[in-house]
């Protein structure tokens, strides 16, 4: 049963401190013959500044001659009477009289395409500004490296998840696969053994992933349930001999998930309905039944978008381990939350069937009421599904007619 978590974590943003405000002025209208000049504007923190201008001026930049816009990209670029000027950037509300940077000695030539930047972040710049304005600066930078090497963290984290989700969706899809590879006349050891090569590698290669990620972020629960989900599966591939232990630590790892939870902020509901129904699977594997109940009743609670499929599920492992009883209790759970799920009918036909006597004069199956109405809601609700032939043949063999009276609920 496939509880893949499909919970990415979200990037750090980090923000960028203002510099001083300054205001673009008239251009002066052009005149040839001309030259070029372009350039790119960065703030003191290193990010770039998308609005204000760049004059040229004769008189050190109290009156300006040529004003080219700063665009969106951070770039300006324009045209000028060839001389040497002092260039200067102004913010959008820079008083006239106000700029921010400049540079002198900056030549316009005929033919030619200046190229002069305004990197703010340059020394000589940042050695200018007032004592406040360095410490807070010199602050934002220890923050925004901080941030940024957390956010190469996290885009590590996400990658793995990725990773590991689709480990898991081959795990699923690992029969198909050890066909495809062995070829039709494969025999059925073959293919069970290539399944098992392929199950056992990607539940590894996916649970190396989330060891290493649970210790570089211990606070995430999502990988903690990644985690979890991986040694569940290496378990239940393991000789039984070594299934006790092996569910022990998928068991710890879950346990792991909601310690975390109760801790967060910000709780995820899906991170702990997967650990509560991956502990109901542990118990139920292993026999424990009223544990097996209670974890997948608290999955159900903390996360009752799925509750269908943690019941259904539970009732599938039941079918899978021969107890009847508790597989139709947990398709009758299943069935309170989603009366239209078909597969929750056949289970709970499949446990009850268990009851059947023999008629001893006709030697015909004789089967309890509620597994006949369970099966046939079962052929309502799924006419050409993959046990409807299965279900006509038993309800045949007790002498029972699909009854098209029996309409299936909408969920």
């Amino acid at each position: 049963m496939k509880r893949t978590i499909s919970l990415w974590l979200g990037l750090m943003a980090f923000a960028l401190l203002p510099v001083l405000a300054q205001a673009p002025e008239n251009p002066a209208a052009p005149a040839k013959p001309m030259g070029s000049i372009h350039g790119h504007i960065t703030g003191p923190e290193g990010a770039p500044r998308t609005s204000g201008s760049v004059s040229l001026s004769f008189d050190g930049g109290k009156t300006n001659k040529f004003t080219f816009p700063v665009s969106a990209t951070a770039d300006y670029t324009g045209q000028a009477l060839p001389g040497t000027y002092t260039a200067v950037y102004r913010a959008a509300d820079t008083p006239p009289d106000k700029f921010v940077d400049s540079f002198d000695n900056v030549k316009i030539v005929v033919g030619t395409d200046v190229l002069q930047d305004f990197d703010m972040s340059r020394k000589a710049f940042v050695d200018k500004l007032p004592a406040d304005q360095q410490k807070q600066l010199l602050e934002l930078k220890q923050h925004n490296a901080e941030a940024m090497k957390a956010n190469e963290v996290i885009k590590n984290l996400n990658a793995d998840l990725k990773a590991a989700s689709q480990d898991f969706k081959d795990a699923d899809s690992a029969l198909d696969t050890a066909k495809q590879a062995l070829g039709a006349a494969a025999s059925r050891p073959d293919i069970d053994a290539k399944v098992l090569e392929i199950k056992t590698a990607k539940y590894s290669d996916a649970e190396s992933l989330m060891l290493r990620d649970t210790a570089a972020k211990p606070d995430a629960s999502v990988l903690w349930a990644q985690l979890g989900q991986a040694q569940l599966g290496l378990a239940q591939l393991a000789p039984v001999d070594d299934r006790t232990a092996k569910y022990a630590t998928a068991e710890a790892t879950y346990k792991k998930v909601l310690e975390v939870e109760a801790a967060s902020k910000k709780p995820n509901t899906q991170a702990q309905g997967a650990a509560n129904a991956g502990l109901g699977e542990i118990y139920a594997r292993s026999g424990k039944i009223p544990e097996a109940t209670a974890a997948y009743e608290a999955a159900a609670k903390v996360n009752p978008s799925q509750a269908s499929i943690y019941f259904k599920n539970e009732a599938v492992i039941y079918y899978q381990t021969g107890n009847a009883n508790a597989e139709v209790a947990a398709a009758d759970e299943a069935i309170k939350v989603d009366p239209a799920l078909a597969l929750a009918y056949y289970l709970k036909g499949q446990g009850l069937v268990q009851n059947a006597t023999t008629d001893p004069k006709t030697h015909m199956i004789l089967l309890p009421a509620d597994c006949i109405q369970a099966y046939q809601m079962y052929l309502q609700l799924a006419p050409t599904g993959q046990f409807a032939s299965d279900v006509k043949g038993i309800l045949a063999q007790a002498g029972q007619k699909v009854d098209t009276s029996f309409k299936a609920p909408k969920k």
